[in-house]
């Protein structure tokens, strides 16, 4: 029997198979490397190639879980144990490397598997890392290495490479990898002029399911209905988990005709049966949005975004629906003038093009200004000017309101600062009003400034507070504890009722102009404005009427007792202010 020499350490210095001591010989300053490799669970070896002697380690037998060490005493043996499905083996790495060694050796890494007696699905991961060197006509000769067990490494990143493709609830796609399918099944479909289907389905009402049963309850659903999917699909096509509660099916070979019928096919299996959970049965059904490629899309962004679209659209008629994508004039055009309004309101802003026009609001019975309403205007790089009335309502959808919002705060504080017999209201929206960057600002604006403070008033419009009175309270307290008064705006736009109005504790109601402006002619707007201001004095609170278009209607206002009057026979929003300036309101500071 060929005996293993367990000192595989190789000599330092050694230049191919006729360099150096033999492997059997024992260098004292390699031995103490051979043990800290040993005593990590490393094993080193050196294999002579011409005579296939591969001499390990003496920890070789526990690390490989080899119990005959004669089996291992040749390449050849080696080999044996290697799993019959390795890609590349050290074999491989060293003789079919194609690279030439200069002296120092070639150095190489590779990880195979090892076959377990009796575990065929358990294989042995191995991590081969060394060097070869060269024997005198240029090829390998001798082999210097560490093999290391990395099986838990190797589950680590096969659970990894997993996660990176695939959804950890349902086993289907994640967004990416199927982002990815679907990006080659369009390519494809464009280029050989086929047809395809991509489908979005969402499950209805989830948040209803986690705040019912939990969020356990919710994946059991989730995962419920993705294999109920599965079960419908054709050969060839693909599911892929979208978002939270949204799945993407790419439907191969399949025409508009056809997609509406496999639309039809899932919701019907979806809503197929209550879904069992831990918490007992629960009904669930589906609503779809689909877009045929390429007749209505041909690219990735195209399908993406017009699938959801008509989810929208199948959502807002029912639950439970579908609706295929059909291009719409007014909806494009809509979102073409997004776009071009997005990019006008971010130059803007870079700009400085973000300008304040000031509206009077004076007192009703002396005509005497009270405070100027400050009014954004964009200031067009051509020299026009947009109002905040085109503005606002793509601002809001697009996230970007709060920029503005910001930018306005500035810009009227630096008006109060340089201007001290200016009193000015500010319009705040819904989205700032929890914004802790709009609250730094105005708190740091006034600090330590009480005057100017007591110049400001801030106004929500009624929409805007109906929808958490809680929250908004708490902004009308905070508010105040800085020394602003607050004001109500556009008072009966919404459905505030006046229990609500004295919770708020708000100093001033606004009154909405569609009520004033025609107060002369409709006995209905005149009911609804004398009652309202006879119940906001009883309230304690100042009121004013927007929209007072002539004195007749201002004379009704006055006799009713309303405080203060805004609109057109006041005056309109001016972009320069009718006082005396040192310097431009409309300049922003710094």
């Amino acid at each position: 029997m060929t005996r293993i020499e367990t000192n595989a350490c190789p000599p330092s210095g050694s230049r191919g198979a006729a360099a150096g001591p033999a492997a059997s010989e024992i260098c004292p300053r390699a031995l103490n490397a051979c043990d800290i490799l040993m005593s990590i669970g490393d094993v080193p070896y050196v294999w002579d190639i011409g005579s296939d002697r591969l001499s390990w380690g003496a920890n070789a037998a526990d690390v490989l879980g080899v119990t005959n060490l004669a089996a291992i005493a040749t390449g050849r043996g080696f080999a044996g144990l290697l799993a019959p499905d390795n890609a590349e083996t050290r074999f491989d790495a060293v003789m079919r490397s194609g690279a030439s060694d200069g002296g120092a050796g070639v150095p190489f890494s590779v990880q195979y598997a090892l076959a377990t007696p009796g575990r065929p699905d358990e294989p042995l991961w191995i991590e081969d890392v060394g060097r070869w060197f060269a024997g005198s006509r240029g090829e390998p000769s001798r082999v210097h290495g560490i093999v290391r067990v990395i099986t838990e490494r190797r589950a680590r990143e096969e659970r990894l490479a997993y996660l990176s493709r695939f959804d950890d609830l349902t086993g289907e796609m994640n967004r990416w990898h199927m982002t990815e399918v679907l990006a080659t099944t369009v390519e494809e479909t464009v280029r050989y002029r086929s047809s395809c289907g991509f489908l979005l389905l969402a499950i209805d009402n989830v948040g209803r399911i986690n705040e019912a049963y939990g969020y356990e309850v919710a994946d059991d659903v989730i995962a419920a209905v993705a294999r109920r999917i599965r079960a419908r699909l054709r050969a060839g096509d693909h599911l892929g988990r979208f978002s939270g509660n949204k799945f993407g099916i790419i439907l191969k070979q399949c025409t508009p005709d056809d997609i509406k019928v496999a639309a039809e096919r899932l919701l019907a299996g979806v809503r197929d049966g209550v879904v069992e959970t831990n918490a007992g049965p629960v009904a669930v059904t589906a609503s779809v949005g689909g877009v045929t490629v390429p007749r209505h899309a041909r690219s990735v962004h195209d399908v993406l975004a017009r699938s959801k679209e008509a989810l929208d659209i199948a959502q807002s008629k029912r639950s439970g629906s579908f609706h295929g994508y059909q291009p719409n004039v007014e909806r494009d055009a809509l979102r073409r003038a997004s776009v071009r309004t997005s990019d006008e309101i971010i130059t803007a802003l870079n700009d400085r093009r973000i300008r304040i026009a000031f509206e009077p609001v004076v007192r009703t019975g002396t005509r005497a200004p009270a405070f100027h309403e400050c009014l954004m205007r964009i200031h067009r790089a051509d020299g026009g000017t947009v109002a905040a009335g085109e503005v606002v309502p793509i601002a809001e959808r697009l996230g970007l309101i709060r920029l503005l919002d910001h930018r306005m705060l500035e810009l009227v504080l630096d008006a109060l600062r340089r201007t001290p017999q200016l009193v000015a209201s500010v319009n705040v929206s819904p989205a700032s009003t929890s914004d802790p960057d709009w609250w730094e600002a105005l708190a740091a604006g006034l600090r330590g400034r009480p005057e100017l403070a007591r110049r400001l008033v801030v106004e929500i419009t009624e929409t805007a507070a109906i929808q958490d009175i809680d929250e908004t309270r708490g902004f009308v307290a905070r508010a105040k504890d800085l020394g602003c008064r607050v004001a109500i705006d556009d008072f009966g736009a919404g459905y505030t009722s006046f229990r609500n109005l004295r919770k708020l504790g708000v100093d001033i109601v606004k009154i909405d102009g569609a009520f004033v402006q025609n107060i002369t002619r409709s006995e209905d707007d005149r009911a609804f404005v004398q009652t309202f201001l006879d119940l906001a004095h009883r309230l304690r609170l100042e009121t004013v009427a927007e929209w007072v278009q002539d004195e007749e209607g201002a004379a009704l206002l006055a006799a009713w007792g309303c405080d203060y009057l805004q609109g057109r026979l006041i005056g309109l929003a001016r972009p320069e202010p009718p006082w005396p300036q040192t310097a431009p309101c409309g300049a922003a500071a710094g």
